[in-house]
């Protein structure tokens, strides 16, 4: 006994000294829980994060895109315990690549991702280790930007690496941590002093914001060392299951085309009525496994969008997800040649897909916190109805660079190389998760193609590499027949009122009034550079069609032959109309008139027209 209280005595000191030679290393079990505090705190003030984005668009989607891009991660790498803080590192950097959303998403993913790569696979880190990881993915997450701002979460990552002491000796993980943080609050403080939009609103960079939010989360579990993980933990089996249901897997279910998945979250989920529910709704190869918290839900259905609404009445519907399995099959059958890819911003005309076998990567939309896959987890038509009722304004975002690496690993699987015709750099970050998923799988037979353009031109340019993949062309051959058309290609768009633009913040307050006391239909036309730029204007609103086909119809060569796509958002009836006028006066091989998915319509809105046109040659 005497012994024993002597140790007891004694062990501060020698813990001390201890301490001093021995560096406290950072395990996984503590860091996977500080990281779960610190993203769940970002996704709880995903509305406030929304109200303040102003920069680089006020389209207020900063808080969901960073609550999207999190939420991958809080299903991924953090729902499983891990010993190793590298390997935990590592998954948190793929998922959140995985799952990025927008501009301020895909920041904190890469910086995740530079952390990582810099930590490598350690079971444990020292503050000396964690301090130059942490710049380096500060590093990283400025060198992924052309052009980097400062004033935005750039400016507040760099502020919180920089501070973060690089020592070994240190002993007191809230000290190290607050400190940092201080100097990353003020580095938010001063973003509105150097971007001067930010100044005008009185608010802070959304984006900055989220990330303080999230070194919050981190610093209230440091403080507190407490967190309740039950609601945090996946059971695994979900993800083992919903996998394995696949091995039996018929290759005919014809009144079953989408593998659609997606996972409930809530309290007190009830898998057996959910499983009940969706076997009278008539799905196939379901599966639901999980815990009463957070459930995977499998199966294979003819509409995935009943499935998620179904789904939804038992919890909150996150990570959806819906394959094609008939264009799945197209691929496995017709195996051998290159591929082709693009996304459902295209205005692909009924059917060519399946003729073509071209294989389409679904944009994400958003109303409110009811998340959708474009054209599969809500139809065009579905959009503009909700267009037209709903209050809030829908926020299109880019496919997440994970559905570009689920499509482009099943589609090299069976084939020798893809060739993805893509959205424009210039307007959307679409090209940019497809070049990450490609980066990320085999980029020597990954083609990744700018258009420049949108809605019918994407898709045309699309159709000519399908037709010259049916050929045989190579995929080098293929992307130099893309590089002679793009410049040749032509997409013109009418807005029949801008009131939907000026919600989003693409048109200026101001211009409303204006269109509206002159009577403007105005006019605007993708640039060389894949922009979109106001190029005219009707007065007056009459005859809209005829007047916009004659006026496109005069830049045309007549000399050649053409291919032409309208697209109408939710205007049958004009864009008939409007194609059988172009057909009159433009020399043409075939024309289809399509209906314009959200892509143009949320900013467009109901009633615009578009004209994409392109010379057979």
């Amino acid at each position: 006994m005497a012994t024993w209280l002597k140790f007891r005595q004694t062990w501060p000191r020698m813990s001390a000294v201890l301490n001093s030679i021995t560096p406290i290393h950072i395990r996984g079990p503590a860091l996977r829980r500080a990281l779960i505090a610190g993203a769940r705190r970002v996704i709880s003030q995903r509305e406030a994060l929304n109200k303040i984005n102003v920069f680089p668009v006020p389209d207020g989607d900063t808080g969901s895109n960073l609550a999207f891009t999190l939420g991958n991660v809080l299903t991924g790498a953090l729902s499983r315990r891990t010993p190793g803080a590298g390997d935990l590192l590592k998954r948190v950097g793929d998922d959140a690549i995985d799952g990025a959303r927008g501009n301020s998403g895909a920041i904190l993913a890469q910086f995740f991702t530079g952390v990582a790569e810099a930590v490598g696979i350690v079971r444990g880190i020292d503050f000396a280790a964690m301090s130059q990881a942490v710049r380096a993915g500060a590093a990283s997450a400025r060198g992924a930007l052309a052009d980097p701002k400062e004033g935005t979460i750039l400016s507040v990552i760099t502020a919180f690496a920089e501070a973060l002491e690089a020592r070994t000796d240190i002993t007191d993980a809230k000290l190290w941590f607050d400190k940092a943080l201080q100097n990353a609050r003020k580095a938010l403080a001063y973003t509105p002093q150097q971007l001067p939009v930010l100044l005008k609103a009185g608010v802070v960079d959304a984006g900055a914001q989220g990330f303080v939010d999230m070194l919050e989360g981190i610093d209230e579990y440091l403080k507190s060392g407490q967190w309740d993980l039950i609601d945090s933990v996946l059971d695994n089996r979900a993800d083992l299951e919903a996998a394995q249901v696949h091995g039996d897997l018929s290759d005919e279910d014809p009144d079953h085309r989408f593998c659609s998945e997606c996972l409930l979250v809530g309290d007190g989920l009830d898998r057996a009525s959910l499983r009940a529910a969706v076997t009278d709704l008539g799905a196939s190869c379901v599966v639901v496994a999980g815990s009463h918290s957070r459930l995977r839900l499998h199966a294979h259905v003819a509409n995935p969008k009943a499935l998620f609404e179904l789904a939804a009445r038992f919890g909150r519907v996150e990570s959806t997800k819906a394959d094609d399995m008939h264009a799945q099959k197209r691929s496995t059958q017709g195996a051998g040649g290159v591929v082709i890819v693009t996304d459902s911003a295209a205005d692909l005309p009924d059917g060519l897909a399946a003729e073509l076998n071209i294989h389409v990567v679904p944009m994400r939309l958003n109303f409110g916190d009811d998340d959708y896959l474009d054209k599969i987890g809500l139809t065009t038509a579905e959009f503009y109805h909700k267009l037209r009722t709903e209050i809030v304004l829908p926020k299109t975002s880019q496919p997440s660079p994970g559905d570009f690496r689920r499509q482009f690993e099943f589609l090299l699987s069976h084939h020798p190389a893809l060739v993805y015709v893509g959205l424009s750099r210039a307007v959307s970050g679409t090209l940019q998760s497809a070049e990450t998923a490609a980066q990320r799988g085999h980029v020597d037979r990954s083609f990744i193609f700018d258009t420049a353009n949108a809605a019918g031109g994407e898709a045309l340019l699309a159709i000519a590499a399908a037709e010259a993949a049916q050929r045989g062309d190579s995929p080098e051959a293929i992307m130099r027949l893309l590089e002679t058309l793009k410049p040749q290609t032509e997409t013109w768009a009418i807005a029949r009122e801008i009131s939907h633009a000026v919600r989003g913040g693409r048109v200026p307050r101001w211009a409303k009034p204006v269109a509206e006391w002159l009577g403007l239909t105005p006019m605007v036309k993708v640039t060389p550079e894949g922009k979109l730029k106001p190029h005219s204007a009707f007065f007056g609103k009459k005859d809209i069609p005829r007047r916009f086909a004659q006026y496109v119809a005069k830049s045309v060569d007549r000399d050649k032959k053409w291919r032409l796509i309208v697209g109408h958002c939710d205007a049958a009836e004009e864009g008939e109309l409007l194609l059988a006028e172009l057909k009159k006066l433009i020399p043409h091989e075939r024309a289809w008139c399509v209906e314009t998915g959200p892509a143009v319509g949320a900013h467009a809105g109901p009633g615009a027209l578009v004209i994409s046109l392109q010379p057979v040659i």
